[in-house]
């Protein structure tokens, strides 16, 4: 009785806040994330706790796996031979509409649920991206649309994909290459945000590779004239992207990482390397500074008389927008109307824009209307990029901590744990679910998106940047 008059309260609610009428089964849909959500809130706040990066998530993708086959949906775990991905299929015929699952976490930002500076584990990772959220979310779209199935209402396919490592090395690129979208009509995605916005922007295309020198030891005092030191090459290497830096695009980005400098100071290194990215808005600008920063490696190389190596880690596309998906998706944000948040809740988030030098105006969960799509908008990127150029993808972010928070931070992994981020994602479930339903009932739209999609592709032949089987034990 309870939870019938708590939803008969938010469904009352939105249609207080937008005028618009909701149907009977945008009615359903609301009223399954409800009936879900405190099994979705322990699903996500354990997820949460697990805090499990790049393809180590064995316990997070279990856990949603065994939710996906305890409400009925068919699972086949460890596709495109990835021990962490798994797939949740529920329906018959077309249309076949996926939505994407994350649950990787990203190391070194243990947090507890405060709003000050405070390690859950020492040293271990936390969700500074919102994992823990992604895919608790998603799955409970899919299980609301199931349920619709079962009711006679809708028909056609749901498909969830659990897809691990986005946060590095990319899997959906070898989900992708597996054809898991093969059959595909139109793919939903969302992302924890610090606002709500049917998103209608591209992230940026890169390229992630090793670079390795090999030199020759030598005792750095008695005779380092015998020596080739390959932390010498790592150097110039550095150096020079450093320099080309200012020669490249003001969108474009280069990062690196050192991994390995040489041991110990007495001693000439023979060995050194390092992780490079390079990222642009668009593929096509992004490869020839790919090529070219490779050839600088060479040139470290030569200057520094020691061997080189490139080995290719992974690469993604920018992501295809879909603006009339897009139009879909900020319809029902208009029927669902803004989050609202307690006085301790918004308190919260004032203390966590304090602690992060961020002005304190607590949260934003306006409903603004659709933006415009910019021709090279900054951010980061995403494999969800690689999905986008194989299907139509409708893409949402929803608030999940407080407006400006710096993201991949300690201060998203504490919003995360608690109820500002529970209510992000039990309101992502819903807009997405509502969504995915437009689809199932009305087959205009999805002609439309997939028309569009087939128009901003154009010619381009997707062609995905790997080399070989995933990098499941990190290699």
């Amino acid at each position: 009785m309870k939870n019938t008059v708590l939803t008969t309260l938010i469904l009352l609610s939105c249609f207080v806040a937008t005028g618009q009428k909701l149907s009977k089964n945008k009615k359903a849909i609301i009223a399954s994330v409800e009936n879900h959500k405190n099994e979705l809130i322990r699903i996500s706040d354990s997820i949460w706790a697990l805090a499990e990066t790049a393809f180590n998530e064995k316990g997070s993708s279990k856990i949603l796996a065994d939710y996906a086959e305890k409400n009925g949906l068919k699972v086949t775990r460890g596709v495109a031979d990835i021990p962490t991905a798994f797939t949740a299929t529920y329906g018959s015929g077309k249309p076949v509409i996926s939505i994407l699952g994350e649950f990787d976490a990203l190391p070194g930002i243990s947090q507890k649920t405060t709003p000050v500076k405070e390690p859950y584990k020492e040293g271990a990772a936390g969700h500074g991206c919102g994992h823990n959220m992604f895919g608790t979310s998603s799955l409970g779209a899919a299980i609301a649309i199931k349920e619709l199935m079962d009711a006679g209402e809708i028909k056609g396919t749901v498909k969830f994909l659990g897809t691990p490592a986005e946060e590095k090395y990319f899997a959906k690129v070898w989900m992708v290459k597996a054809g898991l979208w093969d059959d595909v009509d139109v793919n939903i995605s969302w992302h924890p945000s610090a606002g709500i916005e049917a998103d209608v922007q591209s992230g940026l295309s890169l390229i992630d590779f090793i670079v390795e020198f090999y030199g020759q030891t030598a005792h750095a005092s008695a005779d380092p004239w015998n020596g080739k030191s390959a932390s010498d090459a790592l150097e110039l290497y550095t150096t020079g992207i450093n320099y080309y830096r200012e020669h490249i695009l003001p969108s474009s980005r280069i990062h690196y990482h050192i991994q390995d400098g040489g041991q110990v100071v007495n001693v000439v290194p023979d060995y050194a390397k390092l992780w490079v990215r390079v990222r642009d808005p668009k593929r096509k600008i992004m490869l020839p500074t790919y090529e070219r920063v490779k050839e600088m490696a060479e040139g470290a190389a030569i200057m520094a008389d020691v061997d080189y190596k490139i080995s290719l880690v992974s690469g993604i596309y920018e992501t295809l927008v879909n603006r009339s998906g897009g139009e879909i998706m900020q319809a029902n944000l208009e029927l669902l109307g803004p989050i609202t948040y307690t006085e301790e809740e918004t308190a919260f988030g004032k203390a966590i824009q304090k602690a992060t030098g961020k002005p304190e105006v607590g949260m934003d969960s306006k409903i603004y209307p659709l933006k415009e799509t910019e021709e090279t908008p900054g951010g980061g990127s995403t494999d969800v990029g690689d999905v986008s150029w194989n299907v139509p993808n409708i893409n949402l972010g929803v608030t999940v901590a407080p407006k400006d928070t710096p993201w991949h931070s300690w201060a998203v992994v504490a919003c995360g744990g608690m109820s500002i981020g529970h209510k992000g994602m039990v309101y992502a479930a819903k807009a997405m679910g509502m969504t995915m339903l437009d689809l199932f009932e009305n087959p205009k739209m999805v002609t439309k998106v997939k028309e569009e999609f087939k128009t901003r592709k154009g010619d381009e032949v997707y062609e995905p940047m790997i080399d070989g089987p995933a990098p499941i034990n990190g290699n």
